[in-house]
């Protein structure tokens, strides 16, 4: 009986084993049907701009559908998640692609904007949308068009240039090629859109010289100032300013014209002296002026040299004049009625400055004879019956010049001025805050 039992216990052992095994076999042939099949990949053909997508965040990328053995994680479903909030349209995807698995589910082939991650993504039960890990994006927004539209420039191509779409809005957005325009082309804005992530306004122009180049750009790469033509032989003169001895002082400068059409060797047109004659005036070095500036000689593509010495300026003390140039009494400023001289332009306060050496002639500078100081109006004074009156200073060219008939510039000037009194309040005019060059 013994030896029956124990025969039992051995065959319900075996049995046991047996059914163990064939467990172990049931479930491994039920993992490895766990995994589905993806169907045949096919191209998206709708319009490129109607497949640009965003991540929801709720799904990973893969390097294939993700329910099919070996899919790998691309990005992870957090990654996918940090791209759903971003604020930079490198983070938009495009879709492509599609394959839909044997259990129905649909798996969008993506790129992500910049190029960085591609793959596929869950995208719901039907190709008929996008859903599951992804959503349509609209990458750009309409935006208000300027109040101007025309006679635009480039500002500087290297730091913000053209494109065929406003940077990572559309999948492969390049450069516009600038080959054969010039610096000095103007665009005409067309279109106005604002990047939806970044908040950026972008303006689509189009060179009115060349319509071949057209495209978007960030509107702060636009400039309504003209830049200035590059220098050749053909539109140029290189200004030298030397000293007495014809040493150089600072370096040279070039001037480049307006005027198109312009050959090497021919002479300057009468608007084009005029014009280098005023580039000369105001690029003359620091602390110093001209006293020669001679453009006879100046040609297309040549070099001419400006003469100039060391500047001075003189401060001037104004006077107004009694019965003779002797008895006389300063003008202050808080004597006049603005109760400051008046502000002087840079131009204006160039009479009191000039070459060291050099005389100065005051009395015939327009800023006296026909300009902010030639009249100069005091404060009302009202004596003891309350009566009022003011008075009026002329500047007197012919004294003033006799006066500093030896004067030269950097030295102490006099600007002497004939007095009239008149009733009444005075006028005020501005609240000048007084940058002429005087003496209290």
């Amino acid at each position: 009986m013994k030896s029956s039992l124990s025969k039992s216990l051995y065959l319900g052992l075996a049995a046991l084993s047996f059914g163990a095994v064939a467990t172990v076999a049931t479930t491994s042939t039920a993992s490895a049907k766990s995994y589905a099949t993806a169907g045949a990949y096919q191209s998206l053909t709708t319009a490129a701009t109607s497949r640009n997508v965003e991540s929801t965040g709720t799904n990973a990328l893969y390097t294939k559908p993700g329910t099919v053995k070996g899919a790998k994680v691309v990005a992870s479903k957090a990654k996918m998640a940090t791209f759903a909030s971003s604020k930079t349209s490198a983070n938009y995807f495009r879709a492509y692609g599609v394959k839909t698995t044997n259990r129905g589910s649909v798996y969008y082939k993506v790129v992500s904007m910049d190029g960085k991650y591609r793959g596929y993504i869950y995208g719901g039960a039907s190709t008929s949308a996008f859903a599951g890990g992804i959503k349509s994006a609209t990458t750009t927004t309409s935006a208000t068009m300027p109040t101007q539209t025309k006679n635009y420039y480039l500002k500087n191509t290297s730091a913000n240039t053209i494109w065929t779409a406003p940077k990572y809005t559309q999948y492969k957005a390049s450069k516009v090629s600038l080959y054969n325009s010039a610096k000095t082309d103007k665009f005409t804005i067309d279109q106005a859109a604002t990047k939806t992530r970044e908040g950026s306004l972008y303006y689509h122009v189009t060179d009115t010289s060349n319509s071949a180049i057209t495209g978007w750009i960030y509107a702060g790469g636009l400039t309504t100032t003209a830049p200035s033509a590059t220098a050749t032989s053909s539109n140029s003169v290189t200004v030298k300013y030397v000293d007495a001895n014809y040493s150089a002082v600072g370096s040279s400068q070039t001037w480049v014209t307006s005027t198109s059409d312009t050959t090497e060797g021919a002479a300057l047109g009468t608007s084009d002296l005029t014009s280098l004659n005023s580039y000369i005036t105001s690029n003359v070095p620091s602390g110093y002026a001209v006293t020669d500036s001679s453009l006879t000689s100046a040609k297309y593509g040549s070099t001419i040299q400006v003469k100039v010495a060391k500047a001075a300026t003189s401060k001037v003390t104004f006077k107004s004049e009694g019965s003779s140039t002797t008895d006389t009494a300063t003008i202050t400023a808080a004597s006049l009625a603005d109760k400051a001289f008046p502000s002087l332009t840079t131009t204006e306060q160039e009479a009191f400055t000039g070459n060291a050496d050099d005389t100065i002639d005051i009395s015939t500078a327009s800023v006296f004879t026909s300009g902010k100081l030639n009249t100069l109006t005091g404060a009302t004074q009202t004596d003891s019956d309350g009566n009022k009156t003011y008075k009026v200073y002329t500047f007197d060219a012919a004294t003033t010049k006799t006066a500093n008939s030896a004067t030269k510039y950097g030295d102490a000037v006099t600007a002497y001025y004939t007095v009239t009194t008149k009733t009444g309040d005075a006028p005020t005019t501005s609240t000048d805050t007084g940058n002429t060059n005087y003496v209290d």
